[in-house]
């Protein structure tokens, strides 16, 4: 098979190349106090649907910033007891998924919330208030001000926000709450995770917004992670402001959230991926000193991994 990354021997010990800021962890601790600081106002609409199984909810709430954000968000018609939630998080540039194919956590008794990610496809507010380029991948949107107002730095706490919203409804076990989603999506349930040390069970899939020198080194600096070479290009052409930049980049690089997690956690990777190098996913990975499992995909890139969907399904299933 051919290698578009190190062999699996070496994935298994590597441990990422981008630099972690000094303060990473103060930066956190004050973001989640902020966030902490902010009354939600959660609320909720019935959006009717013909479904026999869900009652459907447009669920929206107060994240930093007064960025009023937006979830679906689905409960079982039959209660028995406070149940068991399921977060889901979605890929670049989508939305939160349809209520069809959320029905199927709803199924096995859960509440389930889909969130949009601000400024994306779906109804979530991006407010605005950054300095410098605003065009391309939402990862250097702020890159040029304060790192308190990277885009990413209020996306990853809308996550955290939206499981506090969730884990505080009457009909919610706090105690039993699972994340999941793709790429972004993978990134923002290693965030969620992270940030909230209650989540029980985290299944992300090939997680983007890992190790960007890495991707750099690799001239993979395309796609989804383009905004890096069209900054460097346009902003820093000669890379004179280099380790500056990746430094800054640090604070919303997840690998570097990852010992936080306590829950136990399933990733599916592929080791064709182009899109979201399987080195990134493995400096995530490597970090996590909770229970965990790996599903590896040899042949699979950045795609749908042939029968995952069905062991995430029964992973969350612990719950």
């Amino acid at each position: 098979m051919p290698l578009i990354d190190m062999p699996l021997e070496k994935l298994k010990a590597y441990q990422g190349v981008s630099p972690r800021p000094a303060d990473f962890d103060e930066f956190w601790d004050r973001a989640l106090a902020e966030m902490n600081a902010i009354d939600p106002a959660p609320t909720l609409q019935k959006v009717e649907t013909a479904s026999r199984i869900a009652d459907c909810y447009a669920l929206t709430f107060t994240s930093t910033k007064g960025a009023r954000i937006y979830a679906k968000l689905l409960l079982p018609k039959k209660l028995e007891g406070k149940v068991p939630a399921v977060l889901h998080f979605h890929g670049l540039s989508g939305s939160s998924d349809s209520w069809k194919s959320l029905y199927s956590y709803v199924s096995q008794g859960y509440c389930v919330a889909s969130m949009d990610c601000r400024g994306q496809g779906g109804y979530s507010q991006d407010v605005g208030g950054a300095l410098g380029t605003t065009y391309t991948t939402p990862f250097v949107r702020g890159l040029d001000g304060v790192p308190e107002n990277l885009y990413c730095r209020d996306l990853f706490l809308d996550t955290a926000m939206l499981a506090r919203v969730v884990m505080g409804l009457d009909q919610v076990d706090e105690a039993r709450v699972g994340v999941t989603g793709g790429s972004q999506g993978g990134a923002l349930s290693v965030v969620c995770a992270a940030l909230v040390p209650e989540i029980k069970l985290c299944a992300p899939i090939y997680p983007y917004l890992s190790d960007y020198r890495r991707v750099w080194n690799m001239d993979l600096d395309k796609g989804a992670y383009e905004g890096l070479r069209y900054y460097f290009r346009h902003f820093d052409p000669r890379h004179e402001r280099e380790d500056e930049i990746f430094e800054k980049l640090g604070y919303i690089d997840i690998q570097f959230l990852a010992p936080r997690i306590r829950a136990k956690v399933l990733f599916g990777t592929g080791l064709m991926d182009t899109t979201c190098p399987p080195s990134t996913q493995f400096a995530i990975y490597n970090k996590i000193t909770s229970e965990k499992d790996m599903k590896i995909y040899p042949d699979y890139g950045h795609e749908g991994l042939k029968g995952h969907d069905d062991i995430v399904f029964d992973f969350l299933a612990e719950l």
